[in-house]
């Protein structure tokens, strides 16, 4: 399958004291981190792209643009969504959202290239 536009994944999480900035250290308040939140955001991408990547390859985060908009307490169900927007060559550009019942918790743009996954790790433990 060639990589275009449009493909998409969700997640679905319920936030736990795990998740929170108050454990994770980002911030002393039991909210949703914002840390635990772009990991989320790249998590959707990821799985976005799912089974349309070559065997060997592997995509890797290169840059990422994250507006966090509103708290989301222990409790609160968030779902997060991932959109590829944007294709050049190896590079890929997703744009995500989260929301929970309320509002829009987060937006931005995350950037990942396609990469081959043995020659990555080679050179990542030189």
């Amino acid at each position: 399958m060639t990589l275009a536009p449009g493909l998409r994944a969700k997640l679905l999480i319920m936030v736990e004291r795990e998740d929170t900035a108050e454990k994770i250290g980002s911030g002393d308040v039991p909210v949703l981190a914002t840390p635990r939140l772009l990991a989320l955001a790249e998590q959707a991408t990821v799985r976005a792209l799912g089974q349309v990547l070559a065997p060997g390859e592997t995509s890797v985060g290169t840059r990422i643009e994250l507006e966090h908009l509103a708290a989301s307490p222990i409790g609160t169900h968030v779902e997060i969504g991932a959109e590829l927007t944007g294709v050049d060559g190896r590079r890929l550009t997703f744009a995500f959202q989260a929301q929970d019942t309320h509002a829009v918790v987060a937006r931005g743009t995350i950037e990942r290239i396609v990469v081959n996954r043995d020659r990555f790790l080679t050179r990542a433990t030189r």
